[in-house]
């Protein structure tokens, strides 16, 4: 999956319903508010509940400033 890709506009956290943010690096959709990663295999994101993963300190800590953290944008 790629930034520019259309479907992360619509496509959203299972939990909390909010926007999710394209980790390149790890292949996964991270959702900060939660800190929760759901993996992309095989270019298909795994947006089940229980496919989501935490995501450690580090993670969060490594996102580029000015990313929603708090479910206001």
């Amino acid at each position: 999956m790629k930034p520019d890709n259309p479907l992360l506009k619509i496509l959203a956290c299972p939990l909390d319903k909010g926007p999710l943010i394209l980790d390149e690096i790890r292949g996964a959709l991270y959702n900060p508010r939660l800190r929760r990663r759901y993996p992309i295999v095989d270019g298909i994101p795994q947006l089940l509940p229980s496919s989501g993963e935490p995501a450690v300190e580090q993670e969060h800590d490594a996102l580029p400033a000015g990313l929603p953290d708090s479910g206001s944008s």
